[in-house]
């Protein structure tokens, strides 16, 4: 098996690849029909266009960390995504523009905007992934999101078979969400951040966080120390890669945070019983976050609890779904069914996945 990670060809290439799991961070999918190299936005262009002319369907991959593909793999052209690239634009009393290409590893990128002098994007450091799978899903951790930040997103509109940019209020970005998420349309090619000029953090807006750094929500610390603090706390949940470690053989958070309205968080207290008070957040227009984690854990999923097809829940975060090394994405989605069966049965609540699903469903 190439790897295309390091020493990429120069221009677009095929290579072969018996299963996509080499390029996921689940290590988990079978094989592509096609599976394409590209380092320049030209060539990701090209390979795109191709494959409609031949009728054939799509898939982008770069850091492979928020995906799940079927154990039948992809029928179809799978496009890896390995251009690189960081530029400085401009400057204006918001602060610094900066450009990303989309296949810049993601935390690379949040590292060198730190050298830059640059703030806003520190809360996100550990996270894997490439910088163009961002607003995708709108990646988010600890009180930071990327729709903070961002400006514009460069994508190729396969409908229109044309480049476009869009503006954040074009984006649509929600909770985890955005109008590229679940479509095939859009081609992230670069992503434009404008980040503050300071050595200071954006303000403290998450309470593990704050309670870590010693300060209280709103305060700003030092940007780098904010870096290190979540490094530590990613590490600390089995959240940064480490090929060491079979609990970060994961897609990240397997569910997303449900929201509730005010009707659904009365029926949740009134299941309650003896599981205690949820954690909780005030969300929009009334409504109320919970997180996933208690919420599983309350209907007898533990961390560490295993399924018999090689696939387990981590045993350092109850969110996170991993592959111990013989597992399958069949067996991943039974697990997967089941903890979100389970929740359901005991709260009334469904949980939705957070990755993108490929060839497969849940």
């Amino acid at each position: 098996m190439p790897d295309v990670s390091a020493d990429p060809p120069t221009a677009a290439s095929a290579v072969h690849a018996s299963s996509l799991g080499a390029y996921t961070t689940l290590r988990l999918g079978g094989p592509a029909s096609t599976l394409t190299v590209a380092v320049e936005p030209d060539e990701a262009v090209s390979t795109v266009r191709a494959a409609a002319r031949k009728g054939q369907p799509v898939l982008v991959l770069a850091g492979g960390s928020n995906v799940v593909i079927g154990d039948a793999g992809f029928p179809g052209t799978v496009l890896l995504l390995r251009t690189r690239g960081v530029r400085l634009l401009d400057r204006d009393p918001r602060g610094t523009l900066v450009r990303v290409a989309a296949g810049e590893p993601w935390d690379d990128f949040v590292a060198h905007t730190l050298e830059l002098g640059l703030s806003g994007l520190e809360a996100l450091s550990g996270i894997p992934g490439s910088a163009g799978a961002t607003p995708i899903q709108n990646v988010g951790a600890y009180g930071q999101e990327v729709a903070h930040t961002i400006e514009a997103v460069h994508v190729y509109d396969r409908h229109e078979d044309a480049r476009r940019v869009l503006t954040l209020p074009e984006c649509g970005f929600a909770y985890r969400s955005s109008i590229f998420k679940h479509s095939d349309r859009w081609l992230v090619l670069e992503v434009d951040f404008r980040l503050a000029e300071s050595a200071d953090s954006a303000p403290i807006r998450y309470a593990e966080l704050a309670r870590h750094l010693g300060v209280t929500p709103d305060d700003r610390v030092s940007a780098r120390r904010v870096r290190e603090t979540v490094l530590k706390l990613r590490a600390g949940k089995g959240m940064v890669l480490d090929p060491e470690d079979p609990d970060t053989r994961s897609v990240g958070s397997f569910f997303t945070n449900p929201v509730l309205s005010a009707e659904q968080w009365a029926r949740v207290q009134d299941r309650l019983v003896d599981a205690g008070e949820p954690p909780s957040w005030p969300a929009p227009n009334g409504t109320v976050k919970v997180p996933a984690a208690w919420l599983i854990e309350k209907a007898g999923f533990g961390k560490g609890y295993a399924h018999p097809g090689g696939v387990a829940i981590s045993s350092k975060h109850t969110l996170a779904l991993t592959n111990c090394g013989d597992g399958t994405t069949a067996a991943l989605l039974d697990l997967a069914r089941e903890i979100r069966d389970g929740v359901k049965d005991r709260f009334g609540v469904v949980l939705h996945p957070e990755p993108v699903l490929v060839n497969c469903a849940l």
